[in-house]
């Protein structure tokens, strides 16, 4: 079904594409074909990659910090309101203040897809604590669990499915972060050829960089799928 979807898509866009004004299917497939044979897009691949990878890696502490301030409601209390006011500031707004401290290289990148991928793992976290069954917790406590033993069997269980949202959330925000560091800082990884192809008008080229982005996307998405069924199935054993 998928595959005819897209078949149709392209035969669409084989049919509709304006003469001169955007490439045919076949053109984009010859222009990414060039560029794998001249290594420019695996190069570019890699380093958009390596990015990216580093940031969600780094952005992985918000798992604790929203488990610290869902079960310790007055830390929590007394950081959300800033956790909440960074959330809510484009994180484009932090760009200029990044490259001014870190410069123009890896770590600039890397902590501008950091701080998007950090704040939906972070407030979902958060939001899967508060949100635990009340009842659950009564029952727990009328059998005489303790608390760390309810922490572990009834709270952290039911926040499974908020921490499994938060992830994917902030992996799309921080692919989508990944481009727009490249584009700001040093001009390299997928954001540079975006950059370079556009401002060159060169569309054929610039069609393989986004249909390229698409692809991982595409990949990250089921990936994080992968996840939250792992997760949903963890949850389910406890």
């Amino acid at each position: 079904m998928r595959f005819g979807l897209l078949a149709g898509l392209i035969l669409l866009w084989e049919w509709w594409a304006p003469g001169g004004l955007l490439p045919t299917p076949g053109q984009v497939w010859r222009a990414g074909v060039a560029l794998l044979a001249e290594g420019r897009l695996w190069r570019a691949v890699g380093d958009s990659l390596s990015i990216y990878v580093s940031g969600m890696a780094a952005a992985l502490v918000g798992i604790p910090l929203g488990l610290a301030m869902g079960s310790f409601r007055l830390f929590g209390r007394v950081v959300d309101v800033f956790v909440f006011a960074l959330a809510a500031t484009p994180r484009v707004a932090f760009i200029p203040l990044i490259i001014v401290i870190l410069g123009l290289g890896f770590e600039a990148k890397t902590f501008i897809v950091f701080l998007g991928a950090v704040m939906p793992v972070v407030l979902n976290t958060y939001a899967g604590v508060l949100a635990a069954d009340a009842d659950l917790i009564e029952m727990a406590r009328s059998t005489g669990a303790g608390r760390r033993r309810i922490w572990r069997h009834v709270v952290l269980p039911g926040a499974m499915p908020f921490l499994a949202t938060g992830l994917r959330l902030g992996a799309t925000i921080g692919l989508i972060n990944t481009v727009v560091a490249e584009l700001y800082t040093a001009v390299r990884g997928l954001g540079g050829l975006l950059a370079i192809y556009g401002n060159t008008f060169r569309m054929a080229e610039y069609f393989v960089i986004v249909l390229m982005l698409a692809i991982i996307g595409v990949i990250v998405t089921e990936a994080m799928r992968a996840v939250e069924a792992h997760l949903s199935r963890w949850r389910g054993e406890r």
